[in-house]
């Protein structure tokens, strides 16, 4: 410019824009925004920064986790006692007991079956308890209360079958003593029963006589000449009809049926007998 003319030279006016350029970038990119927080804010907002380092990381406050809950127990029934399928000493009292109340019309067998829980199905009844026919502790309880402890005779009959008033005919010396109405015989000397146990005739094809009748023969392991069938402490009495054990009675019950022979289904009683008794000997049948 020219000296003294009151305007900056060229080169002057070049420099000052420069330096303002780089004034200005600066200001924008090197430094950051600055937030005024609080009241002093221009517009009056507050600030919705995050939070300071040195607070970034503090673990939030925990809550104590509740103790976990302890399930109730469900409710279950008290189990029975005794019950279809059950078996041995506690079943052979249950029957005894029943029987002495006459709502068990056998000898114990210590066998729990459809019988029994018959019996213990009209004692409920009488308590007024359900008709479950399985011993529930109550029930049980009642029934000892209302019964006394069963003899030794009474748990263990002689048969399974209650016996038969004897015969007038069966009162007198050494008789073979047999009840069709009761399945029993009963070995009496004099009187007295010595031994019982249980038999069954034959059927109505081939029925067993009835009356009194002497042993005229005797045959330890005879074997039928009809039937072929073994009949094994054979006692004949009338014709081809004899008291015998029979290996078919002791398996299955009363199921079966003789060819009108006393069939006899405990061997080692029907073994002492066949012993005792004689040619002759009588042998009483009645209904």
């Amino acid at each position: 410019m020219r000296r003294g003319s009151g305007r900056p030279a060229a080169g002057t006016a070049l420099l000052v824009a420069v330096a303002w350029a780089v004034m200005v970038m600066v200001a924008v990119v090197g430094c950051r925004p600055v937030t005024v927080t609080g009241a002093g804010a221009p517009d009056g907002t507050t600030s919705r920064q995050a939070p300071a380092a040195d607070t970034a990381h503090t673990p939030p406050a925990t809550t104590k986790p509740a103790p976990p809950t302890k399930h109730a127990r469900p409710h279950r029934p008290a189990q029975p006692v005794m019950a279809y399928g059950s078996q041995g000493a506690k079943v052979r009292e249950l029957q005894a007991r029943l029987a002495q109340l006459d709502l068990f019309d056998r000898s114990p067998t210590g066998y729990y079956a459809s019988v029994t829980s018959a019996a213990v199905r009209a004692f409920q009844k009488q308590q007024g308890e359900p008709r479950t026919g399985a011993v529930q502790p109550s029930t049980w309880k009642a029934l000892l209360a209302r019964t006394r402890q069963p003899s030794r005779s009474e748990l263990y009959p002689p048969t399974t079958k209650p016996l038969d008033t004897p015969d007038p005919r069966c009162m007198r010396g050494r008789v073979i003593c047999i009840s069709k109405k009761s399945n029993t015989l009963a070995w009496m000397v004099d009187g007295k029963i010595v031994s019982a146990m249980d038999v069954r005739f034959g059927s109505q094809y081939s029925p067993t006589r009835e009356g009194t009748f002497p042993i005229t023969f005797k045959s330890r392991h005879h074997v039928s000449t009809i039937y072929h069938s073994a009949m094994p402490y054979a006692m004949f009495f009338s014709g081809g009809q004899a008291i015998h054990y029979s290996k078919d009675f002791a398996a299955r019950g009363y199921a079966g049926a003789s060819h009108g022979c006393v069939n006899v289904r405990d061997e080692r009683k029907i073994a002492a007998v066949f012993a005792q008794a004689g040619k002759g000997t009588k042998v009483v049948i009645y209904h």
